[in-house]
C-alpha cells in the first residue's frame, strides 16, 4: 500500500492508503523524494478551489516534486531503477493547435498534475509511490538534493514569467510578492540581465528571502503610506511582475510601470475579478500580459539547477514527513515562518 495525502474539500485533508498502480510499457513507478507545497495546493486545502478551478471530487495535491525510480515498464528507456529524477507536472497532448504552435502550456487537453482544471481531476504526487509516463521524467546524475530538484517546477514559472516580460538587460524590474514565485522571478530576472530588482511585500520573511536570491531593494508596502509609495515607485519600473495574486499588488504594478512598460501577471487574482483602471493601460501604452504555468521552461529550470547556475536553497524552509501532511500545510500557510515547505517520505 502507498500512503497518500488527499483533499476532500476545504479544510478536509486526509491520509489514506492506496493500492499500487499497474505499470504500462512506458510507465515508471516513482518513490516520492520531495514535494513542495505550492500556493495552489494551499488554495485547494483552504478553499476547495484555485481561481476558476473548483474541486468536484477528492484531489491528491502536489506538482512540485522530485523522486527516485522504483520500477519501470517493459518499454522504458529514459530512466532506470534508482535514478534521481525531476518530474514535469505538465502533460500536454502534443496534437492540438496550441501544442503544434509551440505553446504547450495552453494545450486544449492539458493534464496538469494535482489540478482541478479538468474533470475527472488529474491527481497529484503527494503519495509515497505514484506512476508517471517516462516522457515527464528527467534523470539527474549531478550532486543535487531531491529538495532542490523539486524546485524545478516553481523555478520554471519564474523563468516563463520573465520570458513573457522580454529582454530585461539593463532594466529595472519590480516584483510584487516575495514568496516562492516572486523569488523565483527575481532569480530569473537576474539571469536575464536585469540591472535593478525591487521586491514589494507585506511581510518581512518574503523580503528577506528575496534579498538572499538577488533582490537589490525591498519595500514593506503596508508600512509605507500611499503618497510615499507613489513617490518612490511611480513611473520607475520598465517591467513589473505581479506574483502576489493580490489586487493591491496589481495596483502597485500599475502605478510603478513606466510609460511604455510591461506588466506580467503570474499570480492568481480573486475569481470574482478586480477593479481595473483600464484607461491607464491605454494612456500610458502599457503592455499587460499573462504568464500561465511554464511551457518549455521546465527543461531550462532543470538545467539551471543541475549546473548550479542558480541556488534555490534559501527558499527551502522545512521538510516534513508525508504522514504529517496537515502539519506541513499549516506551516506552509504561515508566511511568517516559511517560504517553501516540502513533504518527504517517512
Amino acid at each position: 500500500m502507498s500512503l497518500t495525502c488527499r483533499i476532500h474539500g476545504a479544510k478536509d485533508l486526509r491520509l489514506e492508503d492506496d493500492a499500487p498502480a499497474e505499470l504500462g510499457p512506458t510507465d515508471v513507478e516513482m518513490r516520492l523524494g520531495a514535494g513542495g507545497i505550492c500556493g495552489s495546493d494551499l488554495h485547494y486545502f483552504q478553499h476547495g478551489r484555485v481561481g476558476a478551478f473548483v474541486m468536484r471530487e477528492p484531489l491528491i495535491p502536489g506538482h512540485e516534486v522530485s523522486g527516485t525510480v522504483a520500477r519501470i515498464g517493459s518499454g522504458v528507456t529514459r530512466v532506470k531503477v534508482g535514478d534521481k529524477v525531476a518530474i514535469n507536472p505538465s502533460h500536454a497532448c502534443g496534437r492540438c493547435d496550441y501544442c503544434l504552435g509551440g505553446r504547450l502550456n495552453l494545450c486544449r487537453n492539458m493534464r496538469f498534475l494535482g489540478s482541478a482544471s479538468a474533470y475527472p481531476h488529474v491527481q497529484g504526487m503527494f503519495r509515497e509511490r505514484f506512476v508517471m509516463g517516462e516522457r515527464q521524467l528527467t534523470p539527474v546524475t549531478e550532486d543535487i538534493s531531491l529538495g532542490e530538484l523539486a524546485c524545478a517546477e516553481p523555478l520554471s514559472i519564474g523563468l516563463h514569467a520573465v520570458h513573457r516580460a522580454g529582454n530585461l538587460t539593463g532594466k529595472t524590474v519590480l516584483v510584487t510578492g516575495g514568496g516562492t514565485i516572486g523569488s523565483m522571478s527575481v532569480i530569473a530576472a537576474k539571469l536575464n540581465g536585469a540591472a535593478h530588482i525591487i521586491v514589494c511585500d507585506i511581510a518581512d520573511r518574503p523580503l528577506e528571502t528575496a534579498k538572499k536570491v538577488g533582490a537589490d531593494q525591498t519595500i514593506r508596502t503596508d508600512q509605507v503610506n500611499e503618497a510615499a509609495l507613489a513617490a518612490n515607485l511611480a513611473d520607475s519600473a520598465d517591467v513589473c511582475i505581479e506574483a502576489a495574486g493580490s489586487p493591491a499588488a496589481l495596483a502597485t504594478c500599475l502605478k510603478a510601470a513606466r510609460r511604455g512598460g510591461r506588466i506580467v501577471q503570474v499570480g492568481t487574482l480573486p475569481a470574482d475579478g478586480v477593479m481595473f483602471p483600464a484607461n491607464s493601460i491605454m494612456a500610458r501604452e502599457l503592455d499587460y500580459v499573462g504568464a500561465f504555468r511554464a511551457a518549455h521552461a521546465f527543461d531550462w529550470a532543470v538545467q539551471y539547477l543541475r549546473t548550479r547556475r542558480v541556488d534555490v536553497r534559501p527558499l527551502l524552509s522545512a521538510q516534513i514527513p508525508l504522514s504529517r501532511s496537515l502539519e506541513a500545510f499549516e506551516l506552509a500557510a504561515d508566511r511568517s515562518r516559511s517560504t517553501k515547505v516540502q513533504v518527504v517520505c517517512d
